[in-house]
């Protein structure tokens, strides 16, 4: 099946008949970007039956995404955990690794094989789905009208209703000497020529977390630097203290309530750090993983009537409506959450409620999945959050160690942790960190949709040996604490 995308044509005489002779067109809803906002939103409005253009300013689909960010970063996380032997090495031994050395060619060997997949899998969709595909830049000519720069010429599109998905791009700040291979952003790792010998990550974010412990379990000396006094400040405190002493347990250093000073490129390209509260550092390659700007530079959002904010970010309402109202914004343009799997649904919901169709997105039971190794994940409100809102909770704890499944997965360390109301006994929030965290939250996040209570866990039988009988173990610890009495688990 082949992809319609009129940027590929010999000359503009070639765009295909049932276009205007002014290269000009009419649809029912254009969408700017293809990542996963853009995707949803194109593909929903064609089940509609509605007529749809994509553009797409980069040579491929998929966005950031699958190119630059969500399917390589976590690609490279499966291959550092395989060649690294990290979940047998409590089994055979903490010296236990499949190889030694590692070149980067044998990291991005998976990652190549998932993104080339990936992007047929989103063309033949967009192909099956009739949506035509213009690869070329963007802009607003007026609220209606958008002109299209391809490699063979421009052409004018209208619609009565736009989608604009145009994702992030790292925040590449003046005074940062970035040159794309002793200084890259978080887009810049797998264009290495090598694997570095050392590597300093300024911001402890999620991608600079994901990346910290992925690079770490390669045996690469990682240096992770962030402001704030932990990490990912938004997640459970005692998931995360799990999450830093792991960290630590495979080679991050990680120093909390620092700055960088000032970065500075050696005449051997090595690169020395200077620090607010701590010695100078030096190290091979820095990544600075501070920020990310909307990709709407080029938009020219004015003749629009539209205005980013300093990030390049669009405000929407609950219908991700912007300030004119038959322009819509997705996905990570948008801004929190920005998440692959909450822009799909953003987009989905936009092609909705333009064309009038009955749909409704759930905000409040977002789960959120950090790939580090180990993997944490989380759904609802955790215990910092309780306590500021005066609710009475109780906590109930399965780790890992207890439960077969993990024992022969390897992962002795990983935990479940259940917080639920103390009279009601409705579940409030689950947090879990392991090996199949992101995989278990799911299963709380269920229960708690449809207002269930721990309860539910205890009365239930799960397979054995499955992590999803943490669940139980969890269940009947919340229990047990709550009464005051041991019950044993059987």
């Amino acid at each position: 099946m082949k992809l319609r995308s009129w940027g590929s044509f010999e000359s503009l005489s070639q765009v295909p008949p049932h276009l205007p002779k002014a290269l000009m067109a009419h649809y029912d809803l254009l969408v700017i970007g293809s990542g996963p906002a853009g995707q949803k939103a194109a593909v929903q409005a064609s089940k509609l039956g509605k007529r749809v253009g994509l553009i797409e300013r980069k040579e491929v689909v998929g966005g950031v995404c699958i190119n630059t960010g969500t399917i390589p970063s976590k690609a490279l996380r499966e291959a550092a955990i395989f060649f690294s032997g990290i979940p047998q090495r409590s089994v055979y031994g903490t010296p236990y690794r499949l190889k030694k050395m590692i070149t980067i060619k044998e990291l991005t060997v998976h990652t190549n094989y998932v993104m080339k997949n990936e992007i047929q899998i989103v063309q033949n969709q967009m192909a099956r789905n009739q949506v035509d595909t213009f690869f070329g830049s963007a802009s607003f000519v007026d609220p209606h009208r958008l002109c299209v720069q391809t490699n063979r010429g421009a052409l004018e599109l209208t619609a009565d209703f736009i989608v604009i998905a145009v994702g992030t791009e790292p925040a590449r700040p003046s005074d940062i000497p970035f040159d794309d291979q002793s200084v890259i952003d978080t887009d810049g790792l797998l264009s290495l020529k090598r694997i570095p010998d050392s590597i300093v990550i300024v911001g402890g974010g999620v991608i600079g977390t994901e990346y910290a412990s992925i690079l770490a379990a390669l045996e690469i000396p990682t240096i992770l630097i962030d402001k704030r006094p932990r990490l990912l400040e938004f997640a459970d405190a005692e998931i995360i203290d799990l999450l830093q002493r792991q960290m630590k347990e495979i080679g991050v250093t990680l120093y909390h309530n620092e700055e960088v000073l000032a970065i500075k490129r050696e005449r051997d390209n090595s690169i020395h750090v200077t620090l607010r509260h701590n010695p100078p550092i030096q190290a091979s390659t820095l990544m600075y993983a501070i920020g990310r700007v909307g990709t709407t530079k080029g938009l020219n959002l004015e003749a629009a009537g539209l205005k980013s904010d300093h990030r390049g970010r669009l405000s929407v309402n609950e219908h991700f409506q912007t300030a004119v109202p038959h322009i819509y914004a997705a996905g990570d343009v948008i801004g929190f959450p920005a998440l692959a799997s909450t822009s799909m649904q953003q987009g989905r919901h936009a092609s909705c409620h333009a064309f009038g169709q009955p749909d409704r997105m759930d905000n409040s039971l977002l789960p959120y999945g950090i790939y580090s190794i180990p993997q944490i994940s989380l759904v609802g409100q955790n215990e910092e959050e309780l306590k500021q809102a005066d609710v009475p909770y109780g906590v109930g704890i399965a780790r890992y160690k207890e439960i077969a499944r993990g024992l022969l997965m390897g992962d002795e360390t990983g935990m479940l942790k259940l917080l639920f109301h103390r009279y009601t006994r409705h579940l409030l929030g689950v947090h879990a960190i392991g090996e199949g965290a992101t995989e278990l939250i799911h299963i709380g996040q269920a229960v708690m949709a449809f207002h269930g209570k721990v309860d539910y866990f205890i009365d239930t039988v799960f397979n054995y040996p499955t992590l999803a009988e943490c669940y139980k173990v969890a269940a009947l610890d919340g229990m047990n604490r709550m009464s005051g009495s041991w019950i044993p688990y059987i």
